[in-house]
This record gives C-alpha cells, sequence and structure tokens, in this order.
C-alpha cells in the first residue's frame, strides 16, 4: 500500500492518462490496478498520437487488417487500432467495475475533434463508437464546447456514458453537469434505468497557470507596480479555480432536482481533474494532486505524474480546504486584470487545436503505412 492506494480513503479514484500497444500487452495496466488501485484509463488523439505514430507496435495488426479490409480509409484504420487498445483496457478494468458496480473501471475513447462544434456529427460518433467498443465500462469523451452541450444530454439519454473533456470555466462545467441531469432526466421520461450511467466532467488544471503565470512573469519583467500581489497569485489561480467547481458540485447534490434523480439511482457526476502534469519545474511535481483530493473526484495522472505521487506524495482531503482563501485568489487575480475568464475561453479553442493537430499528425502517420500491396 502506497500513496496512491491512500487516496481511496479520501474518495479520490486514481485513473491513468497513458494507452499504449506495448504497455497493455505486457501486463503494465494490470499492475497499476493491483499495485495502485487503478480504477480508470483516458485516452485521448494526443495519447494516440504518441503511441501509434511512432515506433511499430501496431504495424503488425495494421498489416493484417489491411489484408482484410483492402482500400481501407485512413479513419477506419486508426480506429481499428485505437479501439484494440481500449477493449483490452476494458477487459483489465471489467473486474474493478463489476465489484464497484458500475461505479468505476472505465476507459474513454475520445470522439473525433474534426466535430467539435457539431452536435449532431458528435452523436453520431459517439453511438458508433460505443457500438464498435461494445464494453459497459466505456465513457464516450465529448469536448465540452458549446456543441458539446446537448451532445452530452442526447448521449446519456441513449445511455452512453460520457467523459465531458476540455473544461476550464466554471460556467463551462455548470452547463455541462445540467447537460448530464437532463440526459439522465430524459432517460426517466423514456422509463428506462439510471443507476448504472456514469459520467465525468474533466477540468484541466495545469493550463490555466501554464497560461496566467506567462502574462504574470510577462508584466513582472516590465516591472509592474503591483509585482509583489502578481507573485502571491502565480500557481495559485487554476487551484482556486478547480476548488470553486467542487464548492459548486457539493451545492448541485444539494439541489431537488439531484436529489429527485438520486432517489432513482442517478450517480453523480464525477470532477476529474486532468492536464495535472506540473509545466512549471519551480513547483512540486505533485501539485495538482496534492491539493486537489476529496469525495467524488477521479485524478487522472500521466505515468511520469503518478510515479512522483508513489514515491513522495501525501494523501489528505484538500478540496475543501480554505475555500475563502481561494475566493480570496480569484478576486485578487480579477482585480490585476488576469482576464481569467478570457484565459479559459482561448484555452478551449486551443486544447480542441492541439487535438486536431495530433489527430492530424496521427492519421498522416498511419496513411505512410500502406499496405505492401498497395
Amino acid at each position: 500500500m502506497g500513496a496512491l492506494n491512500d487516496l481511496e480513503g479520501f474518495g479520490q479514484a486514481v485513473w491513468l492518462d497513458f494507452v499504449d500497444r506495448k504497455f497493455l500487452e505486457a501486463g503494465g495496466l494490470q499492475k497499476l490496478v493491483d499495485e495502485d488501485g487503478l480504477t480508470g484509463v483516458t485516452s485521448n488523439p494526443s495519447i494516440f498520437e504518441k503511441a501509434m505514430g511512432h515506433g511499430n507496435a501496431y504495424d503488425a495488426t495494421l498489416a493484417e487488417y489491411d489484408k482484410q479490409h483492402t482500400g481501407a480509409a485512413t479513419i477506419d484504420r486508426y480506429e481499428h487500432l485505437a479501439i484494440q487498445d481500449i477493449k483490452a483496457a476494458a477487459e483489465t478494468l471489467k473486474p474493478v467495475y463489476d465489484k464497484l458496480d458500475a461505479k468505476d473501471g472505465y476507459v474513454s475513447l475520445e470522439v473525433s475533434p474534426y466535430i467539435s462544434d457539431d452536435t449532431d456529427a458528435t452523436i453520431a460518433e459517439a453511438k458508433k463508437l460505443w457500438g464498435m467498443v461494445d464494453r459497459p465500462n466505456l465513457m464516450i469523451k465529448i469536448p465540452g464546447t458549446l456543441a458539446g452541450g446537448p451532445a452530452i444530454s442526447s448521449t446519456i439519454a441513449s445511455g452512453i456514458n460520457v467523459n465531458v473533456t476540455l473544461l476550464f470555466a466554471l460556467d463551462a462545467y455548470i452547463r455541462v453537469a445540467e447537460a448530464y441531469a437532463a440526459g439522465l432526466e430524459e432517460r426517466v421520461k423514456q422509463g428506462q434505468p439510471i443507476d448504472k450511467i456514469a459520467s465525468v466532467a474533466s477540468f484541466f488544471v495545469s493550463r490555466i497557470d501554464s497560461s496566467i503565470d506567462k502574462e504574470i512573469d510577462a508584466r513582472l519583467e516590465k516591472g509592474d507596480a503591483e509585482a509583489e500581489a502578481l507573485k502571491a497569485v502565480r500557481g495559485k489561480v487554476a487551484i482556486a479555480n478547480a476548488k470553486m467547481a467542487y464548492q459548486w458540485y457539493l451545492d448541485f447534490l444539494k439541489s431537488d432536482r439531484w436529489q429527485a434523480l438520486a432517489a432513482k439511482g442517478a450517480q453523480p457526476q464525477r470532477l476529474l481533474w486532468a492536464s495535472t502534469g506540473v509545466k512549471d519545474p519551480s513547483y512540486p511535481d505533485t501539485l495538482y494532486i496534492d491539493t486537489l483530493i476529496g469525495k467524488d473526484t477521479v485524478n487522472t495522472m500521466p505515468p511520469k505524474t503518478m510515479d512522483a505521487f508513489r514515491d513522495h506524495g501525501t494523501a489528505a482531503e484538500t478540496i475543501t480546504q480554505d475555500v475563502e482563501g481561494a475566493k480570496r485568489t480569484l478576486a485578487e487575480a480579477e482585480r490585476l486584470g488576469l482576464d481569467l475568464n478570457g484565459v479559459t475561453g482561448k484555452l478551449v479553442e486551443e486544447g480542441v487545436a492541439s487535438f486536431v493537430k495530433a489527430f492530424d499528425d496521427l492519421l498522416g502517420s498511419i496513411a505512410k503505412k500502406q499496405p505492401a500491396t498497395a
């Protein structure tokens, strides 16, 4: 038992932000489940680009697929590879899913970033991927864009688990939480069960600090008159933002709307802390784990961050600590003109763009691996 295992005692699940064929085949995921209490896996276009776009781990599988599907489109070749990995991860996590009665044990697969602003296309692709993977412990990742909201409601109403990704701002998160509730309410109207439907809202953390800190550093370099005040909020805005999202979540659980759903067995949509790898080397490498531990939360960690917390992390309920301090930090950031709303809006656009680029690169790499008979 180590620090990662200790998080379960505070109600936080540990998920891995990483998928790779060699890692799965070598039993790496099973080891994390057995030794660290891991209960979930997330993937995204950037992760698959790193896995598939480099080396030859997928070449044999792709060659076999190409023999059976002459002239297959590049996107179909990619989906075949990705779905094999997702199925393998889902199988590893199925005992966790069963043991926890569908409350955890999930693996996430993202819809194409090319359709992030198209509600109907997102709904259609979510249903397609759900059918292709055909595992109850799959979550379909849908971006928390304006178009994503109605897609989330519709997908949940169809009985598909959803991981909402690319959330940065509190108002975007509230919209997503309400979309989840609306989807459950629609299922209730249809006379469908809701107790096995699960969702997480993935709130990105470190990217907020990276953007805010960059602006702070630029102002400090110019000799800003508010230098001391700026230094005081450096590296604290993202955590304060996440703490306020959690406070909203706690209030929502008490609402009549949620209580009516809970009475029918609804599972809360857990907040998931994403982008938890530290970008600034001056910060502790476990910063975005240490400060965001609490009930009904998930922290999805890249392997390096997981290793760091296993080695020297400390588990304690921190997400509810010093909420007043978090409010002051956000108020001070606003006073200083750091424009958190502008930053979070831009980060959504940048996040979609980065996934599009990764997907472009990934499909380009797969396209180059043409069948020998082509």
